[in-house]
């Protein structure tokens, strides 16, 4: 099929404009987790994280979070790159963050957690489908276990809830509205606008 020549936006011009964007959003120390969470996401973060961090260990960079969740290991990247550099990371949740995302959310110190007004979160288990020979059904099932106890002390040391709460809240999903994840030790505050974000 032809392009149409009189679209304003053609598709060739669309590239350009993304990228542009993206410079912009990356001069100002922007980073953006928007959709599932995989290797390619968790790759793309964490090179981006490291060139700020050269760029500058001083000034802060803030990552805006709506996201479902998705592949746990690749969350756990994000998590621990936060955690390595030495700039300060900013975690604004806005959307939803649930899951995968909820962990790597966690990456920042509670004062550096913060949400939108709408933003909802959810913590639970983690799941998989199991499959293959009956003893490397038993293995799958073990790991999940203990990515389920692992992924339940990182919320209770980064909320200061009892392990054993945790536990309990994550055995089935557990939605937070934003007030919910204040209370609930998920974020330090809601914040309406960026002005408010370093208060």
């Amino acid at each position: 099929m032809t392009p149409d020549t009189d679209d304003p936006t053609p598709a060739a011009t669309a590239e350009p404009r993304n990228s542009f964007l993206e410079e912009k959003a990356f001069r100002s120390r922007t980073l953006l987790i928007f959709g599932a969470i995989t290797d390619a996401v968790a790759a793309d973060v964490s090179r981006r994280l490291i060139a700020l961090d050269a760029d500058s260990a001083d000034k802060p960079i803030d990552i805006l979070v709506s996201s479902p969740g998705g592949h746990l290991e690749s969350g756990d990247a994000i998590h621990d790159v936060v955690r390595f550099i030495s700039a300060p990371v900013y975690m604004i949740g806005t959307g939803w963050v649930g899951s995968a995302a909820t962990h790597l959310f966690l990456g920042a110190p509670r004062e550096r957690r913060v949400c939108l007004p709408n933003t909802r979160f959810l913590i639970h288990q983690p799941s998989g489908g199991a499959g293959g020979q009956a003893t490397d059904i038993a293995i799958q099932a073990e790991e999940i276990i203990k990515a389920r106890r692992r992924i339940a002390h990182e919320i209770a040391r980064e909320t200061g809830r009892p392990l054993d709460a945790v536990l309990a809240d994550i055995e089935r999903d557990r939605w937070l509205s934003a007030s919910e994840a204040v209370d609930y030790g998920l974020v330090s505050r809601v914040v309406e606008h960026k002005s408010q974000l370093r208060g």
